[in-house]
């Protein structure tokens, strides 16, 4: 009888753990889209997760190894790059909510360096034709990529990429030395650099290491233990493995991007909140549904106030004619707000209608044939979960 009772606990904890705690769906909409681009080949493997308000669809479909003939689960590792960017913009978030920064604070009011900024015209380096910035760089512009800075450093790669190799407070000291691209909040550039200052305010502020806070403040209460910038090599053993994309034909295996130096976890690394985060889906779940959930975690825990999500999170903070853009995360009118990573993973939310949309792949390059047959199935899954609510809806009020 004890044996018994164990078994169904166990298959209790299985189920529910598998469903995220949402109602799995009997739809295979996204599983009958990928399945022929990872019989190809194509596609080694992805995570797809579509939730409707406490309906899901969960997909593994392929290998986190082809090779090792290794599927790809919701627990293995992955360096998730820019959606580390949203991250950030949730620690700023809460300092702006607890009234210890402002969106248009000045960055020289943390980081003196930052006083007087420099602006190229693109054509030189010669200092003797850069002109002074008029503009004052804020908070808001480091964060939303209107404050003038390149996607990255002049010696990215030899920093390491994304596994930076210095701290955060010294790359935003480098940036703050180097010429930016136009006159603060007067244009968009997409910039990892913006977010690492940003990250580096966090630090003056807290006096805690921006990934230290991050842990503390966000990551430990959500319960993200799978989600951190130096993996230990148990998570490595079963990481979702790399690959290139090819025309027609199988995708091939790499060991690394560039962009992602090796080695990734030892004293010679730093965190970036631009890129660099490794996680998991089933740890990424929980950051999406509390930004879907405005503020509150799946588990109870609430990370911010509602109207903070609202106001500066799931809104753009960009002047009107510079495109939806929020702190680290794209933001459209609509309600839908999230962020992508380099390789393929996306996650979007709705904190309107409840709706979330993640995807995790790990690939370089192009051609993506099936991104097409993937809209389709997210659409088809959308369309009867609404179906299906409306119809125990009917149910309910005649019984």
């Amino acid at each position: 009888m004890k044996n018994k009772i164990c078994i169904v606990l166990s298959l209790v904890a299985t189920l529910i753990s598998c469903s995220l705690f949402a109602d799995v769906a009997k739809t295979s909409f996204v599983k009958k889209a990928l399945e022929p681009y990872v019989k190809s080949g194509e596609l080694p493997g992805a995570i797809v997760v579509l939730h409707d308000n406490g309906v899901e669809e969960v997909c593994c479909a392929g290998y986190a190894d082809v090779a090792a003939k290794r599927a790809i689960t919701l627990d293995d590792h992955f360096m998730q790059c820019s959606q580390t960017k949203g991250f950030c913009g949730v620690t700023i978030a809460k300092l702006v909510e607890e009234g210890r920064i402002s969106l248009d604070d000045p960055v020289s009011k943390y980081i003196p360096e930052f006083k007087t900024l420099w602006i190229t015209d693109g054509s030189t380096t010669d200092v003797r034709r850069l002109t002074k910035a008029k503009n004052t760089l804020t908070i808001r512009m480091c964060m939303n990529h209107t404050g003038g800075f390149p996607f990255e450093l002049q010696n990215f790669v030899s920093m390491g990429g994304w596994s930076r190799r210095m701290p955060l407070r010294s790359v935003a000291i480098m940036a703050a030395a180097s010429p930016i691209l136009f006159e603060p909040g007067t244009n968009a550039q997409y910039s990892n650099v913006g977010i690492d200052i940003g990250a580096a305010v966090v630090e003056v502020v807290t006096g805690m290491r921006w990934e230290d806070y991050l842990k503390k403040e966000v990551l430990d209460p959500l319960g993200m233990k799978s989600s951190g910038f130096f993996p230990p090599e148990e998570w490595l053993k079963t990481k979702i493995e790399m690959y290139d994309c090819q025309t027609n034909a199988p995708a091939t295996w790499r060991e690394y991007n560039p962009a992602m130096a090796k080695p990734y976890g030892d004293d010679r690394v730093f965190s970036s909140a631009g890129a660099g985060l490794w996680t998991t889906a089933r740890d990424q779940i929980k950051f999406y549904k509390m930004l879907m959930n405005l503020g509150m975690g799946e588990n109870g825990v609430r990370i911010l106030k509602e109207e903070t999500v609202k106001s500066i999170l799931a809104t753009s903070t960009r002047p009107a004619n510079l495109g939806g853009y929020s702190l680290g995360l794209s933001a459209s009118n609509d309600g839908w707000f999230g962020h992508g990573g380099a390789w393929g993973t996306h996650c979007q939310v709705n904190w309107k209608t409840k709706q979330l949309k993640l995807i995790v792949i790990q690939l370089c390059g192009q051609p993506r044939p099936w991104w097409s047959a993937l809209d389709n199935a997210e659409k088809a899954f959308f369309k009867a979960a609404i179906d299906n609510r409306a119809a125990k809806e009917y149910t309910g009020r005649m019984n």
